[in-house]
């Protein structure tokens, strides 16, 4: 299988930060909760904080490589940020660490979205 480099776009640059800051913001936020307890603490929210935070690493990761799969990585992690931006924020009431992290999720959400649409 063929292999072509292209030089990386700063919209790829962008979406690989976005999903890193992702990444290490879900795992913080993940540990934060587990501390909180109660709710915060329930298995679907940390496994939503999880999956986001493994999605964010492995879309970054393909994209860095400029794997020809990046695209179709991308929109998984696009839905998956959407979720996790979701539940974070129905969890938040004023608590900013949580408000936080769906905002992270959301601006990752639309970088990753844009670069599916890109290779679509």
């Amino acid at each position: 299988m063929a292999h072509t480099h292209q030089q990386m776009t700063q919209e790829m640059r962008q979406c690989i930060q976005d999903c890193l800051e992702c990444y290490s913001v879900c795992l913080t936020t993940a540990d934060y909760c587990l501390h909180m307890g109660g709710e915060h603490a329930s298995p679907e929210h940390i496994g939503i904080l999880t999956d986001c935070a493994e999605i964010c690493q492995t879309s970054a990761a393909f994209m860095a490589r400029q794997s020809e799969h990046h695209g179709h990585i991308c929109a998984e992690c696009a839905q998956i940020c959407q979720q996790c931006a979701a539940d974070c924020e129905q969890m938040a009431k004023d608590d900013q660490q949580m408000l936080n992290c769906a905002e992270v999720c959301r601006r990752c959400a639309e970088s990753c979205r844009r670069m599916a649409a890109m290779v679509a």
